[in-house]
């Protein structure tokens, strides 16, 4: 069997143009891969951009302690309204503190004032308000991101976990790099992706040879392809790091271009394998939404320092086979 691979370096980060492609070079004896060029980024790092949504009532009703959606009365928008955050515009959820007037400002918004923002009174001592905070318990709020078609209302309770996962969440570019602030929809990430940042090579099949080459470049570099299979589109990125002078890491992991839960229905393999020695990574893939930072910072990645990189290396080129595959249910 042939597996498709995929190579190269670029200039800067997140993505350039990309040079021509290599010859062919086998990376096992048992399945020589045919070649395409990747690219590979430049110093940089990985910035995403926050995206502040202002509320200005619910999207949807529901009853219960649970969430739900449909038209609300003019009553119980009326009602939400009374918990809005004079500063961010968000909802002031329990705790619910209080300036020495009784006016509100929420948790977050609280930290970084040194008085109320409605009377200019003192913020200090905390005074709760638990009157409020009854009526809170009682009251469904709407989803952060209603102004991008969310309807849920919720508990406040529910209002956070809900807001990490919902589908009309922003999403940024999922380039590696701080060059491009590109925010969307899901829906648009690959259009955006295709337009953009062009330089990026897609490779068709669930098991396929990422080739990256100089992977000896100086500093901080990016490798990014895509792979597409199973209907989907998956990013896998190579990230090389200097931890601290004259040590240098890198990380490999596989982000789903999808949502949290979509990324559940998939696993993934990377393997490093060459001169009778292999390296194995197993996993489940990443939501773009959650990106390259976040899974390095928790280790949840395929991680080897230079030393293993070049036992596996051939003439400053590694490769690392792919496999993407669906898990049952």
């Amino acid at each position: 069997m042939r597996r498709p691979s995929s190579t190269g370096p670029s200039a800067n980060k997140p993505c350039s143009k990309q040079p021509p492609p290599p010859p062919q070079h086998a990376l096992s004896p048992a399945a020589p891969p045919a070649a395409a060029t990747i690219s590979a980024a430049g110093p940089g790092s990985s910035a995403v951009p926050a995206a502040a949504a202002v509320i200005s009532g619910p999207g949807g009703g529901g009853g219960g302690g649970g969430g739900g959606a449909g038209p609300v009365s003019p009553q119980h928008h009326e009602l939400t309204s009374l918990f809005e955050c004079p500063v961010c515009f968000d909802y002031v959820l329990p705790p619910i503190l209080q300036c020495q007037a009784g006016h509100l400002v929420c948790n977050q918004c609280r930290q970084k004032l040194s008085c109320c923002p409605t009377c200019r009174g003192a913020l200090t001592p905390s005074i709760r308000n638990l009157a409020m905070e009854k009526v809170a318990s009682a009251v469904l709020f709407p989803c952060k991101y209603a102004t991008t078609a969310c309807s849920l209302t919720l508990h406040h309770t529910e209002k956070p976990e809900h807001e990490d996962i919902c589908e009309y969440r922003p999403y940024s570019c999922p380039c590696p790099g701080a060059s491009c602030k590109w925010q969307g929809s899901l829906e648009a990430v690959m259009s955006h992706l295709m337009h953009a940042h062009k330089s990026i090579t897609t490779l068709q099949g669930e098991d396929i040879v990422f080739l990256a080459t100089d992977i000896n470049l100086p500093g901080a570099v990016d490798w990014v392809m895509m792979q597409s299979c199973f209907g989907h589109h998956f990013m896998l990125v190579l990230e090389k790091q200097e931890k601290y002078e004259g040590h240098q890491q890198f990380f490999a992991i596989v982000l789903l271009i999808g949502t949290r839960k979509q990324a559940e229905n998939f696993a993934y393999r990377l393997e490093l394998n060459g001169n009778r020695r292999r390296l194995t990574w197993e996993a489940t893939p990443r939501s773009i939404h959650d990106g390259v930072a976040a899974a390095i910072m928790n280790s949840d990645c395929l991680v080897f320092d230079t030393a293993i990189a070049h036992l596996f290396a051939d003439n400053g080129n590694l490769g690392i086979n792919v496999t993407i595959s669906t898990c049952c249910p």
